[in-house]
C-alpha cells in the first residue's frame, strides 16, 4: 500500500515528539543556573557550584556524589574548561546535570524525569501536511564561511554561528532568501526563521528547519511542513538563538509546528 504524504509526515512527527519528550530532554530541565566565581547551591542539584579560568567546580557535601564517565566523584572536583556550545553530563540518581557553556558563560541545567513541564506535556499541534510547502531552492555559498552574531531568548546573551551561505527560493512568486547555518550532519544546513504567522499561530521567537545537503547543482529542498519549535517554546530554561535579521520573512508560512498547547 502506498504511504501518503500526510502519513509520512505523521510518522516523522511522531518520532520527533518522542525525542522531545525524552525523560532527560529539554522538557525535563528544572533550572538554568548561571555560574560565577562565588559558589552557589541549587535546590535541584547537589553541591555548591562555581566557575573560573580552570573550569567549573563543584564542592560536594558529606554523603553527596556525582557519577561521570570516569566514575563516581565526591568532595571538590573541577571539570576541564568547555568550548562555546559544548557540554558534559553528570548524574545524580535519576537526575542528569548538564554543564554547558553558552554565550561565554558557564551554566548548570539539571534534567529530571519528574519535571512538571515534562509531566504536563501533551504534544505539539501542527498545520496539516501539504505538499505545496515543499519548496525547491538554490544554495548560494559564500566564498568563505561568515561568522553571524544573533541574539538569544536569554537576556544579555549572544551566539555566534558560522554561516556557509544562503538559500534562495520563492513563495507565491516572491523571491526570498534565508541565511543558513551548518546542520547536524556533514553538508546539511539548518535555518532559523520567523514569518507572518509568528506570535499568532506559531511560536513568536523562532522556528527551525533542517535542510538536506545541496545537490551537485546547488538545488535544495525546503520542506516547511517539518519546521519545528526550538526548546524555548516550551521552557524558560533555554538559551535558544534568535534568527538572523534577514530571516524574518514577511510571508505567512502556514506549515509545520504551531504554538504549543
Amino acid at each position: 500500500m502506498t504511504t501518503s504524504f500526510q502519513q509520512r509526515w505523521d510518522q516523522w512527527h511522531t518520532e520527533h515528539e518522542k525525542r522531545r519528550a525524552d525523560p532527560h530532554g529539554f522538557l525535563a530541565i528544572t533550572g538554568l543556573h548561571w555560574l560565577t566565581g562565588t559558589p552557589q547551591s541549587f535546590a535541584d542539584a547537589p553541591g555548591a557550584w562555581s566557575t573560573g579560568p580552570s573550569g567549573v567546580t563543584v564542592a560536594l557535601g558529606a554523603g553527596e556524589s556525582l557519577v561521570t564517565d570516569a566514575g563516581t566523584i565526591t568532595g571538590t572536583h573541577t571539570f576541564e574548561p568547555l568550548a562555546e556550545r559544548a557540554d558534559r553530563v553528570v548524574e545524580h540518581g535519576d537526575v542528569r546535570i548538564e554543564i554547558a557553556r553558552r554565550g561565554g558563560f558557564d551554566v548548570v541545567r539539571p534534567r529530571n524525569p519528574a519535571s512538571p513541564v515534562l509531566a504536563a506535556y501533551t504534544g505539539t499541534p501542527a498545520y496539516p501536511a501539504d505538499e505545496k510547502w515543499v519548496v525547491t531552492g538554490r544554495y548560494l555559498p559564500f566564498s568563505e564561511p561568515e561568522p553571524i552574531t544573533v541574539g538569544s531568548v536569554a537576556e544579555g546573551i549572544e551566539h555566534v554561528y558560522e554561516s556557509p551561505g544562503r538559500v534562495a527560493f520563492e513563495i507565491g512568486g516572491e523571491p526570498l532568501t534565508l541565511t543558513a547555518f551548518n546542520g547536524t550532519t556533514p553538508g546539511s544546513l539548518s535555518v532559523l526563521f520567523t514569518d507572518a504567522t509568528s506570535g499568532l499561530t506559531t511560536y513568536a521567537a523562532n522556528r527551525s528547519l533542517a535542510v538536506a545537503a545541496p545537490a551537485a547543482d546547488g538545488t535544495v529542498t525546503l520542506d516547511f511542513n517539518r519546521a519545528t519549535n526550538l526548546p524555548c517554546a516550551y521552557t524558560e530554561f533555554a538559551t535558544c538563538p534568535l534568527p538572523p535579521a534577514g530571516n524574518r520573512l514577511a510571508v505567512a508560512i502556514e506549515a509545520g509546528e504551531r504554538l504549543p498547547a
